[in-house]
């Protein structure tokens, strides 16, 4: 986890006690993967568009993420769901430097930019970001020079195609082998254009431009990824392949978003990115409790 251990902002695995409130009983201290929180400043984001459009709206949703146990919040001012149209650079602008400048001045939490525009990326950390989240793996003009020269931590995301279109008709020989190749291709032109290895984490992009069965077989042999050695971020929250496989519309995921991020730290997932924070944690913070109360049986 050195993209983690090695930010000044997102340090490491986070500490969760093992105890309840008033209670004498001493469980000790357990270690989870860190949560990112997902913040869309957006007004047509697939699953909470306009909810945090507005600046108090994204201050209070920042709040109650960190307040929940998010290590990090990923703001977003561009709707990356399938079928999504770009928005412009002044526009994108407007929409995250002033919540990015709100939440580094009252919460020490972790701040991400979800952003694929190096002019975005700039302003964004002048405004206290320390992370980049890009869905397009730096491929835009500029963008990996841009955070190059800033060093701070940067996602790079798989996607077949583009958000518009990216759903219509994914196709491949072997998803997990080729989103391992795209993405170990990638991390070798950041390196090579002077990037800082442990300053990338990999994703392997979960819904986009992958039907459900891609999904699962990603998912199935994350290790594939994990294998890498670099830290893999993971986001399943609400996607629509839960909607495939049980039936269940946008404000009935919850339950299997948690099973899904729980899934992927077991597999070796560094990171998940979710919308529903208190309930992931919650889930995660057992599975640390657990395992922290194993390694102290053993010692």
């Amino acid at each position: 986890m050195s993209a983690f251990a090695n930010s000044h902002s997102l340090a490491g695995p986070a500490r969760y006690a093992c105890v309840a409130p008033g209670s004498s009983v001493d469980r000790g201290v357990a270690a989870r993967v860190p949560i990112m929180g997902i913040l869309n400043v957006t007004p047509d984001s697939f699953s909470d568009g306009g909810r945090f459009h507005h600046l108090d709206a994204a201050l209070s949703g920042a709040r109650m993420m960190a307040g929940d146990g998010a290590d990090v919040v990923d703001v977003g001012g561009e709707s990356t769901r399938p079928g999504a149209q770009p928005v412009g650079l002044a526009d994108e602008l407007a929409r995250v430097v002033p919540v990015v400048q709100a939440i580094a001045s009252e919460l020490s939490v972790g701040i991400s930019i979800d952003t694929s525009k190096p002019g975005v990326m700039e302003a964004a950390v002048a405004a206290g970001a320390t992370m980049i989240n890009d869905v397009l793996a730096l491929r835009a003009d500029g963008a990996i020079e841009t955070v190059r020269d800033l060093q701070v931590p940067v996602c790079l995301m798989h996607m077949q195609g583009l958000p518009r279109s990216m759903q219509n008709h994914p196709r491949y020989d072997d998803v997990v082998s080729e989103v391992r190749e795209f993405l170990l291709g990638r991390i070798d032109a950041c390196v090579s254009a002077g990037m800082d290895e442990k300053n990338i984490i990999i994703d392997p992009g979960f819904g986009f431009g992958k039907t459900l069965q891609h999904n699962l077989a990603l998912l199935a042999h994350l290790d594939v990824l994990v294998d890498t050695g670099v830290p893999v971020l993971v986001g399943l929250s609400r996607k629509s392949m839960i909607d495939a496989m049980l039936g269940r519309p946008m404000d009935r995921r919850v339950a299997a978003s948690a099973a899904l991020a729980m899934i992927a730290v077991q597999k070796g997932a560094a990171m998940v990115r979710v919308h529903d924070v208190a309930e992931t944690a919650d889930a995660l913070n057992v599975a640390a409790c657990i395992a922290a109360a194993g390694e102290h049986t053993a010692e």
